[in-house]
């Protein structure tokens, strides 16, 4: 991301980033990092998409990339992960909606993210680009973290098993 870009998206996201809600996400896990860090990835990723397609509302969509996973864990407790799944997107609406005036493509993009699993479909192309954004974003950092993680644990577990039978 060149210098100028880097200040353009800064300065798109800045009151986000300044919101404290907002913040406590960095404390709530998703694809083995946390929710802030993959939302900050998704909303980098969408700027530079909608930038390169020169779409005019870049500043718009890249806000609501941010603000799509805009939820807390307490919020979906004693739901199954299929619902966890299907209702995180509306919740992720409705804590937007607290702080930030939305309009109805950002609306839309946030409630439809999770295309084809959720409840609302995209009605705008930057709907898409942040469903198609977040899924590569996802697919990164499950690949990336999540399955390391994971291997992590077998490869301590199994070290135990063997210092143990010593």
């Amino acid at each position: 991301m060149t210098k100028e870009n880097r200040e353009e998206f800064d300065a798109i996201i800045k009151d986000i980033t300044n919101n404290n809600d907002f913040r406590e996400l960095d404390k709530e896990f998703h694809h083995g990092i946390s929710r802030y860090g993959h939302s900050y990835r998704v909303a980098k990723g969408v700027f530079l998409f909608t930038k390169f397609l020169g779409f005019s509302t870049c500043s718009d969509a890249t806000r609501a990339a941010f603000l799509h996973d805009f939820y807390f864990n307490y919020q979906l407790e004693g739901k199954s992960n299929k619902n966890k799944f299907i209702d995180h997107p509306s919740l992720a609406l409705l804590n937007a909606n607290k702080y930030y005036q939305l309009n109805d493509m950002q609306k839309n993009m946030i409630e439809s993210h999770m295309f084809p699993t959720c409840r609302v479909l995209p009605k705008y192309k930057e709907s898409i680009c942040l469903t198609v954004v977040d899924k590569l974003v996802a697919i990164y950092e499950m690949q990336r973290y999540k399955i390391g993680m994971k291997l992590g644990i077998y490869l301590l577990f199994l070290f135990n098993m063997v210092t143990l039978q010593k």
